[in-house]
């Protein structure tokens, strides 16, 4: 079996549409959206909730078959001085968990009116499994990207609760606390091997910032300690997180954000 296995290769069915993230982002498109369709918060009262939520649910799902893709190869493609073998246990604890998630996430989908290629795949995630070091596919995924997944289950879970559906509300719940773990190991494992060497974890560090500019925290507003942003920040301080570090990754969507609301559209 080989090793450092590319984006490319990986297997799908018929049923998957794989798109590339910058066509995404450039798409000109993306400038006749309506305001809430560019990151405002999910809400049952947006006219375009249903199909927000739809196209939310199936991004959550190929990013769990993506978590599981990429937590089964850092057990795979590092021998143990790179990676102890206590890492590769978390990692292979990490799987059974994506592949649960897999699972609800299809129910869901199904429960929710969609089906699996109604929309787009992108490798994103996968991608920053990637990355030939283990230190920085555990920022890039587990402290990035899970952090992300904390921020996104957070979001359906209270979409379900305002909505009145308690099957999307329980099961985002439920995974929700397995994202925590995620990520919490991350941040973990990330202090234990780099705890002698400072550049790397520097390096490592700045992995994880890029990532979260481009994902992290968008479309969360809010001030009180029950709102979106402050449960944000309360679930990644229980995953390891310190409040500097949330501050930086708050920030940067702070920045991005006011770069958009300036921008010309069309």
């Amino acid at each position: 079996m080989r090793k450092s296995f590319p984006a490319e290769d990986l297997a799908r069915d018929g049923r998957f549409r794989r798109a590339n993230m910058e066509d995404r982002f450039e798409d000109p498109r993306n400038d006749l959206l309506p305001a809430g369709r560019r990151g405002g918060k999910l809400t049952p009262e947006r006219p375009d909730a249903a199909h927000a939520a739809r196209q939310l649910m199936h991004g959550i799902f190929v990013g769990e078959i993506q978590a599981l893709e990429g937590a089964g190869r850092t057990v795979w493609d590092f021998d143990d001085d790179e990676a102890p073998f206590a890492l590769k246990l978390d990692m292979a604890r990490q799987c059974w968990d994506e592949a649960r998630h897999t699972e609800i996430s299809v129910k869901l989908g199904e429960w929710m009116g969609t089906e699996i290629g109604e929309f787009a795949e992108t490798t994103f995630l996968y991608q920053a499994a990637c990355n030939p070091d283990p230190v920085l596919r555990l920022t890039g995924v587990n402290r990035a990207l899970e952090g992300l997944a904390i921020d996104v289950f957070n979001t359906m879970r209270e979409f379900g609760q305002a909505s009145g559906d308690p099957v999307l509300s329980f099961c985002e719940d439920w995974m929700l606390a397995d994202e925590v773990t995620h990520v919490k190991m991350g941040s973990d494992w990330l202090r234990r091997l780099t705890e002698h060497d400072p550049d790397r974890r520097q390096r490592a560090l700045e992995f994880q910032r890029v990532v979260d500019k481009l994902f992290s925290f968008r479309g969360f507003r809010g001030e009180g300690d029950d709102n979106p942003i402050q449960l944000a920040r309360t679930f990644r301080r229980m995953a390891g997180f310190n409040d500097t570090e949330i501050d930086e990754i708050a920030e940067v969507s702070d920045e991005t954000i006011a770069q958009e609301a300036v921008a010309p559209a069309g």
